[in-house]
C-alpha cells in the first residue's frame, strides 16, 4: 500500500537483455519514407511505357500508312499457295503412228514443309506403308533448300492411301494430293531396252550441268528413249494458285497456270516386226533346254541406218521404276544373275565367231591376199606357229575356194587367208565396217567392243603381237568382240556395196549425217554375197533361215565361251553357263537389200539355233510388205470405181497417191460432213 492505504498493484516484466541497447544503437540515421526514391522508379517506369507505345505507333504507322502494300504481300502469302500442276510427258510413236509410251492419270503426294512437324512423320510412313528411315533421310536432304518446295513422298496413290489422307486432313495438313500422269509402258517388258524408264531425280544428277534446270523430286528419263530424248519428252509444269485457312485447306482457287505437254517422239521402230522378234526370244527350245532365250535381235534398214526392230533379253518391267522403285523390286533386279537392266544389243560385245568371215573375205579380196580361186586343203585342221587349231568339222572340208570357205564356213581356210594377210590388214577392214568404235546410235551407254591390233595390245597390255594371236582372230574368236548393233551395220554397209550408215532410232537424228562410203570392188562384194546366198540356200550352214519365194543372205557364227577342258572342270550343271554363243545375221532380198537382222543366241550352244530367230523377222517383214501392197491395190481399185460412176477421170497423180496410215495399215480417207 501507499502512503494513503491504496493497495498497489504490481506488473512483472520479463528480464531485461543487457545487449539490447548495444543492439538498437547505432551510428546512422533512422530510415524513414524517401519521396524521392519513389518518384525516380516511377518516371523510369512511365518513360518506359511512353517508349514502348511509340514503338507500336511507328509500326502501325509503317504497317497502315507507310508501307502497306509490303506487308499485305507479305499476308497474303501466308494464305496464298502454289500448288504445281505436272506437265505430262510426250507420248512415243512407232513409225507407223502408233502409241508405245503413253501416260495415265494418277495422284501424287507432296509433303508441304513450310507447315511440317516432325513429330508426324512416323505416323506418315505408317499409314502410307514407306520406310521411316528412308522418309527422313529425304527430309534431311532437304534441310538446306526452301521451306516452299515440296518433298514428294509418294507416287501412284492407292484407293487406300487416298484414304488415309483425306480421314487425316486435320491431322496432317502438310499432306498435298496432286494429280500427276505417270508413265504407262508396255507389259512383259515389251521394248524396255530400247524405251527405257523415268524416275525421280537423284542427288547426283542435280549437280550435272544437263539437269541444272531441274528441282529435287522431278521425274526424268534415266534409261534408253526417255533419257536419250528426255528435254524432247519433257513438257513445262503449270502452278494452280489457291487460298488456304490456317489448317493448309483450300478455301478458293484464286488462278491457274496450265501446264505445257511435252511433245511427242516417233521412232523408227516397226511394232510388227519388234512384236515377232521378242515373241521369237521368249520362245523355249527343248534342243537347249532352255524356256526362253537370252540375247539380242536388231533389224536395220541399210539404206537408212533406222532401227526396225530391238530386243534385248532377259527384260524387266519399266512401269516398277515409274517414280520411285520399291527396294524389294529393285533388289530382285539387281541380284539377278542375268542382268537383265544390260542391254545386249549395244552393250554386250561377244565374241562373233564365223559371222566375221564375210569381213575377211572382202579384206582378203580388196588386199589382194586372194581371190575367188585361191584354195587351202582342209583335212579337219591345220598347225600355225606350233599349235594346231582344229576345224569346226572333224572329217575336214576338203579342198576348199572361197565360196564354199563361206557357204561350210571352213575354218583351216580362214586360217590361212588371216595369216597370210597379216592382223594390220585385218584390223583396218575391222575398222572400216566399225568394229571397234560406237556405231554412234541414239542411245545411251553404248559399248565400243574391241578391235585387236598390235597398237591395241601394246597401248593395254605392254606387250607385243604374237603372230598366233591372228590365227584365232581369223575366225572371229581372240580378243575381237562386237556387239549385235555393230554387227547389223557391218553386214548392212557391206550388203549395199561400201556405204555404212549410223544406226538411229529418230529420222531426225541422223538428217544431217553423212554416211561412211568405201570404193569397194563390186566383183569382191558380189563374191561374197554370193557365198552369203550359198550358206542359206545351197545347203549350208544357215539352211533354217531360208524363206520360200525370197532371197536370204545370210552367215552363221559359234563362238566359244570357254575351253572344252575347263568346261569340264566345272562339273556337271554348270555346262549351261559355258555353251558356245550362237549368232546369225541375214539380209534379203540379196541382190537390193531391204532389211538386214542379226541374233544373238546367248549360250545358244550351235548357230543353227540362232537362224529361225532372223528368218521370222525377215518373214514378218516381207508378209506385212505383201499386205500392205494388197491393200493399196484394192484402195486403187475402189477408187478408180468411184471415179468411174461419176464420170471423172482420175488423175495420175491421184492413182499414186499415199492415203494416210492409221494403226499400221493403210485405210481409205473418209469423208465427213
Amino acid at each position: 500500500m501507499d502512503g494513503r492505504g491504496i493497495p498497489r498493484e504490481v506488473v512483472t516484466l520479463p528480464p531485461t537483455d543487457t545487449n539490447l541497447d548495444q543492439q538498437q544503437l547505432s551510428d546512422k540515421p533512422p530510415l524513414r519514407d524517401d519521396t524521392g526514391f519513389a518518384s525516380g522508379k516511377i518516371a523510369i517506369f512511365q518513360y518506359s511505357a511512353v517508349g514502348i507505345f511509340l514503338l507500336l505507333i511507328a509500326g502501325f504507322w509503317r504497317l497502315q500508312v507507310q508501307n502497306p502494300e509490303v506487308y499485305d504481300q507479305r499476308a497474303q502469302a501466308n494464305s496464298i499457295k502454289s500448288v504445281p500442276i505436272i506437265a505430262p510427258r510426250g507420248r512415243i510413236l512407232d513409225r507407223d503412228g502408233r502409241v508405245i509410251v503413253d501416260n495415265h492419270s494418277s495422284f501424287t503426294l507432296l509433303l508441304a514443309r513450310e507447315s511440317m512437324k516432325e513429330e508426324h512423320l512416323r505416323p506418315i510412313s505408317q499409314g502410307l506403308d514407306l520406310d521411316y528411315d528412308d522418309l527422313l533421310a529425304r527430309v534431311n536432304r532437304y534441310r538446306g533448300r526452301p521451306k516452299y518446295e515440296p518433298i514428294v513422298l509418294k507416287g501412284e496413290l492407292s484407293t487406300a492411301d487416298l484414304a488415309f489422307v483425306d480421314s487425316h486432313r486435320d491431322f496432317f495438313p502438310e499432306l498435298v494430293v496432286i494429280q500427276a500422269q505417270p508413265r504407262l509402258y508396255p507389259g512383259n517388258g515389251m521394248m524396255a531396252h530400247v524405251i527405257g524408264y523415268t524416275g525421280e531425280i537423284s542427288e547426283p544428277e542435280l549437280d550435272l550441268p544437263e539437269y541444272a534446270k531441274y528441282d529435287p523430286g522431278q521425274v526424268i528419263g534415266k534409261f534408253g528413249i526417255e533419257r536419250q530424248y528426255n528435254d524432247w519428252l519433257t513438257g513445262v509444269d503449270g502452278q494452280r494458285q489457291v487460298l488456304v485457312d490456317n489448317g493448309m485447306q483450300v478455301r478458293r482457287v484464286l488462278g491457274i497456270k496450265p501446264a505445257v505437254p511435252g511433245k511427242d517422239l516417233q521412232l523408227t521402230l516397226d511394232l510388227d516386226l519388234q512384236t515377232v522378234a521378242e515373241l521369237s526370244m521368249d520362245t523355249g527350245l527343248a534342243e537347249v533346254g532352255v524356256e526362253h532365250k537370252n540375247g539380242a535381235v536388231v533389224a536395220l534398214d541399210p539404206n537408212t541406218g533406222e532401227v526396225l526392230a530391238m530386243v534385248s533379253r532377259p527384260s524387266f518391267d519399266p512401269n516398277k521404276f515409274s517414280g520411285r522403285i520399291k527396294a524389294k523390286d529393285w533388289k530382285e533386279i539387281n541380284d539377278n544373275p542375268d542382268h537383265p537392266l544390260l542391254n545386249r544389243a549395244i552393250q554386250d560385245a561377244q565374241s562373233p565367231g564365223s559371222t566375221f568371215k564375210p569381213i575377211m573375205a572382202l579384206a582378203g579380196l580388196e588386199t589382194a591376199t586372194i581371190d575367188n580361186t585361191w584354195t587351202v586343203h582342209c583335212p579337219g585342221g591345220a598347225t600355225f606357229y606350233g599349235r594346231y587349231y582344229r576345224c569346226h568339222l572333224k572329217g575336214g572340208h576338203g579342198t576348199v575356194a572361197l565360196h564354199k570357205g563361206i557357204v561350210d564356213s571352213c575354218d583351216v581356210y580362214f586360217y590361212n587367208v588371216g595369216n597370210k594377210m597379216g592382223i594390220d590388214n585385218i584390223a583396218y577392214y575391222a575398222d572400216l565396217v566399225g568394229y571397234g568404235k560406237t556405231t554412234g546410235i541414239d542411245l545411251p551407254a553404248e559399248r565400243t567392243g574391241t578391235n585387236p591390233s598390235p597398237e591395241w595390245k601394246l597401248r593395254n597390255y605392254r606387250t607385243k603381237w604374237f603372230a598366233g594371236e591372228t590365227i584365232s582372230v581369223s575366225i572371229g574368236q581372240g580378243a575381237l568382240t562386237v556387239t549385235p548393233l555393230q554387227l547389223v551395220r557391218a553386214i548392212a554397209g557391206l550388203s549395199v556395196g561400201g556405204t555404212w550408215r549410223r544406226p538411229h532410232l529418230v529420222k531426225e537424228a541422223a538428217a544431217k549425217d553423212q554416211p561412211v562410203v568405201w570404193s569397194l570392188s563390186p566383183q569382191n562384194v558380189k563374191d561374197v554375197i554370193s557365198g552369203m546366198y550359198g550358206v542359206v540356200n545351197e545347203g549350208g550352214t544357215g539352211v533354217r533361215a531360208a524363206i520360200p519365194g525370197i532371197a536370204v543372205c545370210g552367215k552363221t557364227g559359234t563362238a566359244q565361251v570357254a575351253s572344252a577342258d575347263f568346261v569340264k572342270a566345272q562339273g556337271k550343271g554348270q555346262g549351261q553357263n559355258f555353251k558356245d554363243n550362237a549368232w546369225f545375221v541375214g539380209f534379203a532380198p540379196c541382190e537390193a537389200p531391204e532389211i538386214v537382222v542379226a541374233a544373238f543366241f546367248e549360250h545358244g550352244a550351235e548357230s543353227k539355233y540362232a537362224a529361225p530367230i532372223v528368218r521370222d523377222v525377215l518373214k514378218a517383214y516381207f508378209d506385212k510388205k505383201a499386205r500392205v501392197a494388197m491393200l493399196k491395190q484394192q484402195q486403187d481399185a475402189v477408187t478408180q470405181k468411184l471415179a468411174s460412176a461419176v464420170g471423172m477421170k482420175l488423175p495420175e497423180w491421184g492413182r499414186r497417191f499415199s492415203l494416210p496410215t492409221q494403226g499400221g495399215m493403210n485405210l481409205p480417207a473418209v469423208k465427213r460432213n
